[in-house]
């Protein structure tokens, strides 16, 4: 069964809310925030090792970043870093990541011996994003194994919802329905099976609050598991525009060609959002309760969250440091440089390649709209 387990990870961005630490030219993904010597994408790899066969990982990214996933990730061949040539959103990057594994699996069963004996196996795919952390990894393998067994069985999309544990204004939410619960609690740490209700974007804190309060809603983790033909049968009822645009391929993704022909074809995918464009609409989508240690290593202050502090709760990171009546602050600076703080309380003061960016944490969803006006205001050469 593990030779039909894929992986599927989200690469291609940009992570601008963690200006200027992640750059154009080395965005997030390919970090190490924490000195570990391991960057957020290998970490990713790393955890699905156990899993998933590597032969099966398919790392989806923009083509500027090709040789930098090759660097990091040496055992992985050249045929399993998929290029985006232009940037879609990620609808358009599971449906690339979606016929490459159909195109591996026609390949497989060509080359098998049939038997009688044998059902057919139907591939199963786990989808996330290449810049989370997860510091409860053999929880996080037991649901990844959980959910496989679940969409085994089932027709379903199946996303992991992380029980919230603080109002937070940066993530989607998910609403449960209790009422149709498709599996009660399982394992330790892994909750039951629920359909969803409602996606939401992310609320402002007063309706952060409303959510937390209720224990209906999830932390929408960007974590998919679905079976090969649930996810096909789903982009041909919802997004069938983009799914004719790779039916068309089909004869070349797998091939030499397939380089050419996404080149031509993925920058007249429309730009939309797997969960706007599939998830909000399909009538068999589920949700599992998780708790893994999750974080999705979006912002700021997520890092200053998981970060060690300092009896006065400041966070230090890559270089040294002195506060003076100085409270809740988290400082970045190039390695061997020292930071002397005075007097100020809650901020974020990260130096990185030229950029010094001071500002309050609370304002750190702004950050991404400084880092489109310096991109606009200086032609991007800080970005």
């Amino acid at each position: 069964m593990k030779e039909h387990n894929y992986c599927v990870i989200m690469a291609g961005g940009v992570g601008s809310r963690f200006w200027p630490f992640s750059r154009n030219e080395k965005p997030k993904q390919f970090l190490d925030f924490f000195g570990t010597g391991r960057s957020l994408l290998q970490m990713t790899i790393d955890r699905f090792r156990p899993i998933v066969p590597i032969k099966n990982i398919l790392i989806v990214t923009n083509v500027l970043y090709r040789e930098q996933v090759l660097e990091q990730i040496p055992d992985l061949n050249p045929e399993q870093i998929l290029c985006e040539p232009a940037r879609r959103n990620t609808a358009p990057c599971i449906a690339y990541a979606i016929a490459h594994i159909q195109a591996m699996e026609t390949i497989k069963r060509k080359n098998t011996q049939p038997c009688e004996e044998t059902k057919e196996e139907r591939a199963r795919i786990v989808v996330a994003p290449s810049d989370h952390l997860i510091l409860q990894e053999d929880i996080f393998r037991r649901t990844i194994e959980h959910g496989f067994e679940f969409i085994e069985d089932h027709d379903a999309l199946l996303t992991l919802g992380m029980r919230p544990t603080r109002p937070e204004t940066g993530y989607g939410y998910i609403q449960r329905d209790h009422l149709q619960v498709v599996e009660e609690n399982v394992q330790t740490n892994i909750g039951g099976i629920y359909k969803v209700k409602a996606f939401t974007e992310k609320p402002n804190l007063e309706l952060a609050k409303v959510f937390l309060e209720s224990g209906d809603f999830l932390w929408n983790s960007g974590i998919f598991i679905w079976s090969l033909p649930s996810i096909q049968k789903a982009f041909n009822e919802h997004l069938p525009e983009i799914a004719e645009k790779f039916a068309n391929g089909s004869e070349v993704i797998g091939t030499k060609e397939e380089e050419s022909f996404i080149q031509e074809m993925f920058p007249t995918c429309p730009s939309i959002s797997i969960d706007y464009g599939v998830m909000e609409k399909a009538t068999n989508v589920y949700v599992m309760p998780s708790d893994f240690g999750w974080s999705d290593l979006g912002t700021w202050g997520s890092l200053y969250e998981l970060s060690e502090k300092d009896s006065q709760e400041n966070v230090t990171l890559h270089c040294e440091s002195i506060y003076y009546d100085s409270h809740g602050n988290v400082v970045t600076l190039p390695k061997g440089h020292l930071a002397v703080i005075q007097g100020i309380d809650d901020c974020i003061v990260a130096e990185s390649d030229g950029v010094l960016l001071i500002c309050k944490r609370d304002a750190e969803q702004q950050i991404r709209q400084f880092f489109m006006d310096t991109e606009v205001k200086f032609k991007g050469k800080y970005n």
